[in-house]
């Protein structure tokens, strides 16, 4: 049996050995190492993958998210709503940006932004809602979406974990994950359902006019060369891994397709079990499962953990710690017990290994010691 790995990127990147190596020769070759023909060509295959009209590539999903913001041309105090059960990138950007990140809980099932603590956390000074498609299936973007036409607030989609994911309108319709707000953001973390082979990122939208303003901003905020309109950064995807990353989108779905059928597996093997819950699939979205992530009961996770590792099989805890308790957000506003859910998925979520490569055997072993030191 090969080693198990939470992400296997060796094993993938043998099986696209040929066209990888090509695609990065040809950068080398043409000398083109920033904003080549690599990033145009990726570009616009992104566009057409997602159905969004502007696809702005930059350097990592935290300066997606970061670009996303000063965009909107928010002000030192406005407020902007995102979930406390996350990483804390989505809230990173907001405080750098001397905006007010306000915290609300999760949905206990889908781990997602729940909608009603959306409602009760409105005030005259919220400006934005960021919801999280966490672990690689989308928040409620239809009733978000009501919720912020309601109040007239901007929605900025943080899909950096749910690239090709689809949610499913109630009329039928159906979006890609990143293309239902004003703005959506993605990383290609090298972990990532679709990552490349360092950082990057890339930003959505629909709006000719913030796609505009997004693309100055990502490139110290110059339109004409050295002639600066705004204040911006430096943010760009470079030539080598956007070639990587055009590899990879052409399999794309058949990379989401496998961590299905491995997720399927998972299910097949916990659903009946008394002390775990699997990840719940909502009917309103796919799920590309970035993450597998199941809710023990009343199990010592710890040790649990640690007998998995001595078996050979790596688990993470994505995430320990909620945003209100971290040291860098603590807040008077927010104590210990306020966001109930959330602090009971930081004390009980555990996620196994997910990646394109797992083979049944990997499967039947790392289900059969869970099961075993759960004492089944």
């Amino acid at each position: 049996m090969k080693k198990i790995q939470m992400v296997d990127l060796q094993t993938q990147y043998q099986n696209i050995k040929e066209d990888i190596d090509l695609g990065i020769q040809a950068v080398i070759d043409s000398a083109s190492f920033i904003k080549g023909a690599a990033v145009s060509s990726f570009q616009t295959n992104l566009e057409h993958y997602t159905g969004a009209k502007h696809v702005i590539p930059v350097g990592n999903g935290t300066d997606a998210l970061q670009i996303a913001l000063m965009a909107l041309g928010l002000q030192p105090g406005d407020e902007v709503i995102t979930p406390t059960f996350t990483f804390i990138a989505t809230a990173e950007v907001v405080a750098l940006l001397g905006l007010t990140p306000i915290v609300v809980d999760v949905d206990w099932d889908t781990m997602n932004i729940s909608v009603e603590a959306v409602k009760k956390a409105i005030t005259p000074k919220t400006k934005a809602i960021v919801p999280v498609h966490l672990f690689g299936q989308c928040a409620d973007m239809e009733e978000l979406m009501a919720i912020a036409k309601a109040h007239n607030l901007y929605i900025v989609e943080d899909a950096c974990q749910a690239i090709g994911s689809v949610y499913r309108f109630a009329d039928g319709t159906e979006k890609q994950a990143g293309t239902m707000g004003e703005i959506g953001c993605t990383s290609f973390f090298p972990s990532k359902n679709l990552g490349c082979y360092g950082d990057g990122g890339a930003i959505f939208t629909n709006n000719d006019d913030l796609a505009a303003k997004m693309r100055a901003i990502a490139n110290h905020g110059m339109v004409v060369r050295y002639y600066h309109d705004i204040v911006g950064v430096n943010s760009r995807l470079d030539s080598i891994q956007a070639a990587v990353l055009d590899v990879k989108l052409k399999h794309l779905n058949e990379y989401i397709a496998a961590r299905q059928k491995a997720a399927t597996y998972y299910d097949n093997a916990f659903v009946n079990h008394p002390k775990i819950l699997v990840p719940t699939r909502s009917e309103k979205s796919s799920h590309v499962f970035h993450q597998y992530t199941l809710r023990l009961l009343d199990v010592d996770r710890d040790a649990l953990r640690a007998a998995l590792a001595e078996a050979g099989v790596p688990a993470m805890i994505y995430y320990p710690v909620p945003l209100h308790m971290q040291k860098a957000y603590q807040d008077a506003r927010y104590q210990t017990g306020d966001f109930p859910v959330a602090e009971r998925l930081a004390d009980c979520v555990l996620s196994l290994p997910m990646h394109t490569e797992l083979d049944e055997e990997q499967l039947e072993y790392i289900t059969m010691q869970v099961l075993k030191n759960l004492g089944i």
